[in-house]
């Protein structure tokens, strides 16, 4: 139902409710108190919702710029709350322990500083709760500790900026919507108050109405944003600007409760896609009851060695976290928090690693990429017809056309690897359904590649949006296509391994073209991918280096430095064998391998820096796909000593989850992988790459339309001897597998079986 907006230049009325701009409010008389930025912080989400604060569970910082930019509480691209702040007597509480490891809610235990005379050191026990399950909920309780009655005042500071992510993430904008505060008439004596329910200048604090406390903003589209509080168990004594206040007595070992719940509002309707629960205690059980639920669905993957389960059952619980709703279709949002978005590369690079995790995560992937599948030429957005988009965005920003991302299309890889994925997802599942549903979309997906590689016979990028990315492969910083010089390469780029995804694209879906009896596409197909590989191993090859190149630049001239990139060709077959080889014996030369994995950009490049995105970092799913490659050219060892390394740098991450990237130092001795500073985590392909290298390992090659998994000489590393996969599925089958290894050689049995698979073990 569409709400009731009736707007005039100084008032905005909202079903009922009376908002004027907040620069007409008297400024709060309420001290704003900065605490010093603490680290690492905590981080938490519920499908389209994420939370962000320090280790004390507080949003800290009174305007953009203030405190740690990423924290706030998020939906739908925009900031509900900039300000979430807990102090005891104006002062910040002390940090004991605190943690978000159970993903969707985290706790905080803290105490008191010494409070003048008044209030000894670590008398006052404060445990906070937060939950997201649709809405924000937090519960506080407060205990005394001391052998006397104790008396003090609680406070928690609200405000809510509600900025556009990317505004978050540096970007300007010429102008904004305008703040509003929610206004009724303050009877109480001593209160001065004007007509029509608008606040005047107030001599006293505010006083709580209706238990709750509103928040709102109307952005320059006129969509009116509210962050509305509802206040649970003891109410605030009353507000002071936008600070609740409590004055509490308490007994000697008495415990009284606080709590609250923000609704999160878009033109009166709730913004988020969950329905939210009313109490903490029942937006917990509804999180806990779906994440069983998840859990019930997934293949459950478990070792003889805790070290290596802790690492697994993180990833399972944060695959489970990044999904996010779109509509009627649920996929992998890429990362928290810069990118809770919709993306097609991430998403379905991501799909593709956890096929074997949950098969639904794929198809739900191809069918959501397919509703916004490119329909027309678009300039500003890049989109063009049988294109698969870069990223959704539904913020202000996205909504007024400040940025193209409605969605943005400015990507060259997204639409081989869907094809890709089409191909992968069949072959797990023989799901005919979905295959001819999609059929349309891939021969449109096709036909994109096709008209883009008419002229150079290669698939490239240049940007065309003013607003749009430089570089639109899976390197998409502005500084990282450079040639063996450290300089930038220029006009249209043809990426190595883009090339590889349209060879694996054409080979695939010749396959699959053949069986629907198309022997036209098959043939033609089969043969583009065929000239293409001919070509690409001229072109792309540099003698010198006895390397591939990164890319072929407008001019058609190779951008000849060392990086990671061909490593995402060895799997797809595009190399001739000997040229794979030297590849894969190159990327793992010091310069390359730090250790913990692969550098993005070789350390002997004048462009190199360790701390750089592309540019000497290491990503753990570009190792994955790396160590992959390497387990198909047989290079076994070499692959598990990738694999090793990657679990070695996650098992010392916080949580054992493995960030979006890493810094590119060397590994010496007992020193800890470098963090990088602002590595989303969790983020969707990292944790994808656990189950990707897991894959890797037992190598199994599912082919469920003809009723067959094979198993090709699985090989476990030193230090796991046994690995069990409960309830994969393949097919209509669902099975269980063991893997033991004994010495240098691995034992494969089929512990169970529901269906009639064949498993064919090859050693």
């Amino acid at each position: 139902m569409t709400p009731d907006i009736l707007m005039t230049p100084e008032k905005i009325f909202l079903d009922g409710k009376t908002y004027i701009p907040a620069e007409q409010l008297p400024i709060p008389e309420w001290p704003c108190v900065i605490s010093e930025r603490q680290q690492p912080t905590l981080t938490v989400k519920d499908d389209d919702l994420f939370l962000v604060t320090d280790t004390l569970g507080n949003i800290s910082g009174c305007s953009l710029n203030d405190g740690n930019p990423s924290m706030g509480l998020f939906c739908c691209d925009t900031r509900f709350l900039s300000r979430l702040e807990l102090q005891i007597e104006g002062r910040s509480p002390v940090l004991l322990s605190s943690t978000a490891e159970k993903g969707f809610a985290l706790s905080v235990l803290c105490t008191n500083p010494r409070i003048d005379e008044r209030l000894r050191p670590d008398t006052v026990g404060i445990r906070r709760e937060l939950v997201l399950n649709g809405a924000l909920f937090e519960e506080i309780e407060v205990a005394n500790y001391s052998t006397t009655t104790i008396s003090f005042e609680l406070t928690l500071s609200f405000d809510a900026d509600f900025v556009d992510l990317f505004e978050v993430r540096g970007y300007d904008r010429g102008k904004r919507g305008r703040l509003l505060r929610l206004v009724e008439p303050l009877p109480e004596e001593g209160t001065s108050t004007e007509g029509d329910g608008f606040a005047g200048v107030q001599t006293q604090p505010m006083l709580l109405r209706d238990e709750s406390l509103t928040l709102a903003y109307q952005g320059l589209d006129g969509l009116v944003m509210e962050s509305r509080l509802q206040f649970q168990h003891r109410q605030p004594d009353y507000f002071k600007g936008y600070t609740a206040v409590w004055q509490l007595e308490l007994t000697p070992h008495e415990t009284q409760k606080l709590a609250y719940r923000v609704n999160l509002l878009r033109n009166n309707q709730p913004s988020s896609t969950v329905s939210a629960a009313i109490t903490l205690p029942q937006a917990k059980a509804a999180e806990l009851m779906e994440e069983k639920q998840w859990v019930h669905q997934i293949t459950r993957i478990s070792s003889d060695k805790s070290i290596f389960n802790r690492v697994i059952e993180r990833a399972e619980q944060d695959m489970y976290l990044l999904r996010q709703s779109f509509g009627k279709y649920k996929t992998v949002s890429a990362g928290v928090p810069w990118f809770s978005a919709l993306f097609g590369r991430d998403s379905i690079i991501t799909a593709s690693q956890t096929l074997m995790l949950n098969p639904t995560i794929a198809k739900e992937t191809l069918m959501l990429l397919a509703k916004y599948q490119g329909k027309v030429e678009d300039e500003w957005r890049e989109e063009e017809p049988g294109k698969i988009l870069h990223e959704l965005r539904l913020g202000e920003m996205a909504r007024c056309q400040e940025i193209p991302h409605t969605p943005y299309y400015g990507t060259v890889d997204a639409t081989p690897l869907w094809l890709m994925l089409y191909a992968e997802y069949y072959a797990w599942t023989n799901d005919h359904e979905t295959l001819e549903q999609l059929w349309p979309n891939a021969l449109a997906a096709m036909e994109w590649i096709d008209r883009n590689t008419k002229h150079t016979s290669y698939l490239s990028y240049y940007r065309k949006s003013k607003r749009g990315l430089a570089n639109q492969g899976w390197k998409d910083s502005g500084d990282c296509i450079v040639d063996h010089k450290g300089e930038l390469a220029n006009g249209a780029i043809a990426l190595c391994e883009v090339q590889a995804y349209v060879y694996a694209a054409k080979m695939r879906l010749a396959e699959i073209a053949r069986m629907k009896k198309r022997l036209d596409l098959a043939d033609r197909w089969q043969e583009e991918a065929r000239n293409l590989k001919i070509r690409f191993n001229r072109d792309f090859w540099m003698e010198d280096q006895d390397f591939c190149a990164l890319a072929l630049d407008g001019d058609g001239k190779q951008v000849d430095s060392i990086t990671s990139n061909p490593g995402h060709c060895l799997h797809l077959g595009i190399f001739t064998p000997e040229k794979a080889y030297s590849v894969a014996e190159r990327l793992r030369a010091p310069d390359m391998f730090n250790g913990w994995g692969i550098r993005t950009l070789s350390s002997l490049s004048p462009a190199y820096n360790p701390m750089g995105y592309h540019i000497g970092s290491v990503w753990p799913h570009d190792n994955a796909i790396i160590a992959m490659g390497l387990r198909s050219l047989g290079l076994i060892d070499q692959a598990l000593e990738l694999f090793q390394g990657l679990f070695d740098m996650t098992s010392q991450q916080p949580y054992q989850r493995p960030p979006e990237l890493f810094c590119g130092y060397e590994r010496n001795g007992d020193n800890a992988p470098v963090q990088y500073p602002v590595a989303c985590t969790p983020q969707a392909w990292a944790t994808g790459s656990i189950f990707q290298l897991l894959q890797m390992i037992v190598n199994l090659v599912p082919d469920a339309q003809n009723n067959c998994l094979r198993i090709i000489d699985p090989a476990l590393p030193e230090s796991i001897n046994r690995l069990s996969f409960h309830n994969l599925q393949v097919g209509t089958t669902i099975l269980d597998l063991e893997f033991e290894r004994s010495g240098n050689t691995t034992a494969c049995r089929v512990a169970k079986k529901r269906g009639n698979l064949r498993v064919v073990i090859e050693a």
